[in-house]
């Protein structure tokens, strides 16, 4: 049986005063949906004089395809691959729910790429994903240093700067409550 759902975009002119979307913005924003949506394909069918071109965007193991082939030949590791599920509240007074979120992550000579997405929408500013990466990755990775005595004598602590040099990252998460940074949408601030 055929199943999906099947979306059809036409721009209103009376709405739109400017129409000429470039075909990059669908292949873009396809390729990402595809990526932090695990084994669903997405088929962008544009319609030119000869008629239909059509592509189609699939990561069968999701965000580990997707960390893959934004590394390409540069990466020094495989991708990592973790992912956790929580229930919790973002204050006393609000309401319990719960949160999922995939992570993967590659160490690569030349590529560097944070991507976040949430409930299936890019995050193109991130926002909690993003600060809990840089606290996170910056903690790990000073705590191993330490450990190890791998810093040398006068040597400042690391920064997330210098792990982003060389880090391939992409987050999915979901949650039944989500609290947006402002109405674009492009960043969420849930405290847990």
């Amino acid at each position: 049986k055929k199943t999906g759902t099947t979306i059809r975009w036409r721009p209103d002119v009376e709405v739109f005063t400017d129409i000429d979307i470039p075909e990059e913005y669908f292949d873009d924003m396809l390729h990402r949906k595809a990526g932090g949506n695990a084994g669903v394909t997405f088929r962008l069918r544009i319609e030119k004089d000869t008629g239909f071109e059509t592509r189609d965007y699939c990561y069968e193991n999701g965000i580990v395809d997707y960390v893959k082939e934004l590394a390409g030949g540069a990466a020094f590791t495989e991708p990592e691959f973790i992912s956790a599920e929580r229930k919790g509240r973002d204050r006393e007074d609000k309401p319990v729910y719960k949160f999922k979120a995939d992570i993967s992550f590659c160490v690569s000579q030349s590529v560097t790429m944070l991507e976040y997405f949430h409930n299936s929408s890019f995050l193109e500013h991130g926002g909690s994903p993003d600060r809990a990466v840089r606290v996170g990755f910056v903690y790990g990775i000073d705590k191993y240093l330490k450990a190890t005595g791998k810093y040398n004598k006068n040597e400042s602590k690391i920064t997330f700067a210098d792990i982003a040099d060389c880090l391939v990252l992409v987050i999915s998460s979901n949650s039944t409550i989500t609290s947006y940074e402002n109405q674009t949408k492009k960043a969420i601030n849930n405290s847990f």
